[in-house]
């Protein structure tokens, strides 16, 4: 059976958005940035106008502004905005499939094999859902069609904004192969400067270059790239109510100012460790591996790792292994700390001998009626007393930061994202 599948990117979504609900934007230089007054201060995303200027993504709200002839507005990301819109979207695209998987928040891919026979109905279909995305949403969006997901994504690239790119069995070769190796989903900086050493700079390079030569440059991933630049990955768009493995589990925060002692960021690890704790329990799942996040004052990071020697899902346990990890020299302060937990399974495989099942329930059951007064009261019905004695510390919120709930990627066991 032949596959139709589309790929489609909603154009800027961020800095879209915005403008979708404060018309008076449209014309006029927008960055989406982080909360300044919580030092989130970055540049989150940003509409062409800005992006002509120079504005990037990374940038400094006072970087941003010094690269822009005119006045940059800049607007603080509202999140719960940006995911009812796109949840909006997607149920639009469930009209005609209910292969729909989500790349993000703002893009999709589509199989619509069952409804069309041809690419030229594809592409017509295609075409139908980008003017619906403008007129119903106010949004413009980009969409890819071709006979697998790899091509779909890459046709959604070519074209930006409100565009749709056929890329067939007949035309692939002719259009996908000239371009750069960079441009093939998964093929990052690191991938590209390999690659270029070897004299593989397009995609149709990677295609003719044996297989068991990239093997040797890439292990089992040189083969996977081999498949996608022949066209022949035939990997299947998820349904919308299928599940992804959840991969790690974590939460990070730009602290209320600075860090300046080992107390201060124990104090952080452990409020940061409640909430991973507590989305563990949620989904059933114990972590065999802890990883801390550390941000210095000169926005230089470095993370740290270690695998249990049991499986966890106590707050108390995440908390005292991530502190473990700690080792700073205090020749800088930090800026930003994080936790996450990774390596997980459905249930603990095996309890310390030394601390038994039952002292380990004890603890769960313990920290799950916290839990439920925070559901029900808010965060601040309970706090620790070691964030409460710090100036400054008594206003972080783990469930407003930064949390993050990473399924596994594009392959189960890829490798690949370096890009």
């Amino acid at each position: 059976m032949a596959r139709f599948i589309l790929h489609s990117d909603l154009n800027n979504f961020y800095a879209s958005v915005e403008c979708l609900y404060n018309p008076s934007l449209r014309n006029k230089a927008v960055a989406v940035v982080g909360d300044q007054e919580k030092r989130h201060g970055i540049v989150l995303a940003k509409n062409y106008i800005a992006k002509k200027y120079g504005v990037k993504t990374g940038d400094t709200v006072w970087e941003a502004k010094q690269k822009c002839l005119e006045e940059l507005v800049c607007v603080t990301a509202n999140f719960e905005r940006y995911y009812y819109v796109s949840k909006l979207v997607k149920q639009m695209y469930l009209e005609y499939t209910d292969r729909v998987e989500s790349f993000g928040i703002d893009e999709a891919w589509l199989d619509v094999s069952r409804c069309v026979k041809s690419f030229d109905e594809a592409f017509k279909l295609a075409e139908t859902i980008r003017k619906r995305v403008l007129e119903e949403f106010g949004l413009t969006v980009s969409i890819g069609v071709s006979f697998n997901k790899i091509f779909a994504k890459l046709g959604s690239d070519l074209k930006k904004p409100n565009a749709t790119t056929l890329i067939s069995t007949d035309n692939f070769k002719n259009l996908v192969w000239p371009l750069a190796a960079s441009e093939l989903l998964y093929v990052g900086r690191a991938t590209t400067q390999k690659l270029a050493k070897a004299g593989i700079n397009t995609i149709g390079d990677i295609a003719n270059t044996p297989v068991q030569i990239l093997k040797s440059m890439l292990g089992k991933n040189g083969e996977t790239l081999h498949t996608f630049a022949c066209g022949a990955d035939l990997t299947e768009v998820k349904r919308w109510d299928e599940l992804d493995e959840i991969k790690s589990i974590g939460n990070s925060t730009t602290c209320p100012r600075n860090l300046k002692t080992n107390e201060e960021v124990r104090a952080v690890i452990s409020v940061l460790a409640e909430s991973v704790a507590r989305r563990m329990r949620e989904k059933n799942l114990w972590a065999n591996t802890v990883c801390l996040f550390i941000k210095t004052d000169d926005l230089k990071s470095f993370d740290v790792m270690h695998k249990l020697e049991y499986p966890t899902n106590l707050a108390s346990v995440v908390a005292t292994e991530a502190y473990k990890l700690f080792k700073f020299d205090w020749n800088k302060t930090i800026r930003a700390v994080g936790v996450r937990v990774t390596n997980l399974t459905e249930k603990p495989l095996q309890y310390n001998l030394f601390n038994s099942e039952q002292n380990m329930q004890k603890k769960e059951k313990f920290e799950t009626v916290i839990d439920n007064l925070r559901g029900r009261f808010g965060y601040d019905i309970i706090k620790r007393g070691s964030v409460l004695a710090i100036d400054d510390f008594d206003e972080i919120n783990p469930e407003h930061v930064t949390h993050t709930i990473h399924p596994v990627s594009y392959f189960k066991n890829n490798k690949l994202g370096d890009k």
